[in-house]
């Protein structure tokens, strides 16, 4: 078949654009699908966010990242992968959305909803951040309700109700704060994560103690109506006037899809998937996992920084053994 590739990156994101790169230096044919634009994800991030690594610890390829700082933005993050893509832009399949994976080791066929896709070999770099982990209150689908933050102007004003302590719950509640906003946080722990970045840390821990911005520990909301919020606190049930919810309490990767497509569950409890960590084969022979999505629930396990390795071992795998099985 004149258009099998040895390779069908499923994922977009730095780690697929890594296996690309690898492709490239293996001499292996591939195709990279992304159901959005090129490194969805980071697109999707606050427009003011700056990573927790260094410019250099985010490079892919050994293609040198320069940034203004020591830890780059958003923006000079896309800007980065957006070079690297016009390295791979042959090779791009962009706003197609993979439906299912039929075949087998070295007869693969990608079915997206534009096309099909012929492959060899297969690897899986999805990462983890469509799916945002819900509230499961009532009016949690209501319009004023978000899970995921761009910005702070459009809450200027306004009285939000920021749910998490995280990374991204901090970023936004302090922005916010910042345009002029009412922010209240609510978190169902007792303080503010310990993963947050540690130069923001004592930021919102200084306006939460001065009162500048409230916060609710140990609570949680419990129903969402138009103009006020119900959180469970630990001083009983308390009603808010309230204007929009962010709830930010993190986003979960795609395990139905991994599932669906023939990848145990090999741990329960965080539905981690099983694969060789070695070369990085998933249970279902041709077929790898890359990134984040090897961490299953516990998505602070992989990040670029420390997945970029994965590349390099699959397609050292796919080079070393592909064509002989």
């Amino acid at each position: 078949m004149d258009d099998k590739k040895d390779v069908l990156i499923i994922g977009g994101g730095p780690i697929g654009l890594a296996c690309g790169l690898s492709c490239q230096e293996h001499n292996l044919s591939f195709t990279i699908i992304e159901k959005g634009v090129l490194v969805n994800s980071i697109y999707n991030y606050p427009r003011n966010m700056r990573f927790f690594s260094t410019s250099d610890k985010l490079e892919i390829g050994g293609i040198p990242f320069i940034s203004a700082q020591p830890k780059p933005d958003r923006d000079e993050a896309l800007a980065y992968y957006g070079r690297i893509g016009q390295r791979l832009k042959t090779n791009l399949a962009l706003y197609e959305k993979v439906e299912r994976i039929d075949g087998n080791d070295e007869h693969f066929q990608v079915i997206t909803d534009k096309a099909v896709h012929y492959g060899r070999k297969v690897i899986l770099a999805t990462g983890f951040y469509d799916l945002p982990k819900m509230l499961n209150v009532p009016g949690e689908l209501s319009k004023k309700v978000r899970h995921y933050f761009d910005e702070g102007h459009p809450y200027a004003f306004k009285k939000t109700i920021v749910v998490g302590a995280s990374n991204s719950a901090v970023d936004a509640a302090l922005e916010i704060y910042r345009k002029g906003g009412e922010v209240t946080m609510v978190v169902r722990g007792p303080a503010i994560g310990e993963r947050v970045k540690y130069w923001v840390k004592p930021d919102i821990e200084n306006r939460i103690a001065e009162g500048s911005i409230k916060a609710y520990f140990n609570s949680q909301i419990t129903e969402i109506s138009d103009n006020q919020v119900t959180v469970m606190t630990p001083d009983g049930s308390q009603t808010l006037a309230n204007d929009f919810v962010l709830a930010l309490t993190g986003y979960r990767p795609n395990l139905s899809f991994l599932q669906d497509n023939g990848i145990a569950i090999q741990e329960q409890e965080f539905q981690t998937p099983q694969y060789n960590k070695e070369t990085m084969e998933s249970n279902r022979l041709g077929l790898y996992l890359a990134g984040v999505i090897c961490g299953g629930l516990q998505t602070h396990l992989w990040f670029i920084e420390n997945s970029r390795v994965h590349a390099e071992r699959i397609i050292r795998d796919i080079s070393a053994h592909g064509k002989s099985r």
